[in-house]
């Protein structure tokens, strides 16, 4: 199996991440609007701060260069998910278990008649299905069925 730009960046900054006590939440490799973004996302239990992106940003710059595998000129962002993160891995279903989350579907739900609403996210059945908990009821949704869940802002 070929291994996308995004798999390679993350096999070779995830030391340097963890290093410096930092989870690697996601890294996303991008075109948008005719430019190529390399896209960096960690995390603490502390929380990540302008400091910390930039100290991370310039430590995994080198090893990128030296590699040189991405054949388009791109721009490195290195960032925080975020008090909205959207959530993609399975640590974080458990992680985030008992939160309202915002559940965007691709095409409405027969039983809810949306594609767009809010949850309390339960966590991941033994299948690696979303499990949610909607008006009191348990719902369970496919990866294939969402498009993006993500963390509700709560104030």
């Amino acid at each position: 199996m070929k291994k996308t730009i995004a798999q390679k960046v993350e096999e070779l900054i995830l030391p340097v991440v963890e290093s410096h006590g930092f989870e690697l939440v996601d890294v996303e490799y991008v075109k948008e609007a005719g430019v190529y973004f390399l896209r960096v996302v960690m995390d603490s239990e502390k929380g990540v701060g302008l400091d910390e992106c930039e100290m991370i940003s310039k430590e995994i710059s080198p090893v990128l260069d030296e590699k040189d595998f991405i054949e388009e000129n791109y721009f490195l962002e290195v960032s925080s998910p975020g008090i909205d993160r959207v959530l993609k891995r399975d640590k974080e279903f458990s992680k985030y278990s008992g939160r309202q989350v915002e559940v965007k579907l691709y095409k409405n739900d027969e039983d809810l008649k949306t594609k767009q609403f809010e949850a309390t996210l339960k966590g991941l059945n033994e299948a690696g299905n979303v499990v949610l908990i909607y008006d009191d009821n348990e719902k369970i949704l496919t990866r294939k069925e969402i498009a993006q869940i993500r963390l509700a802002v709560e104030f």
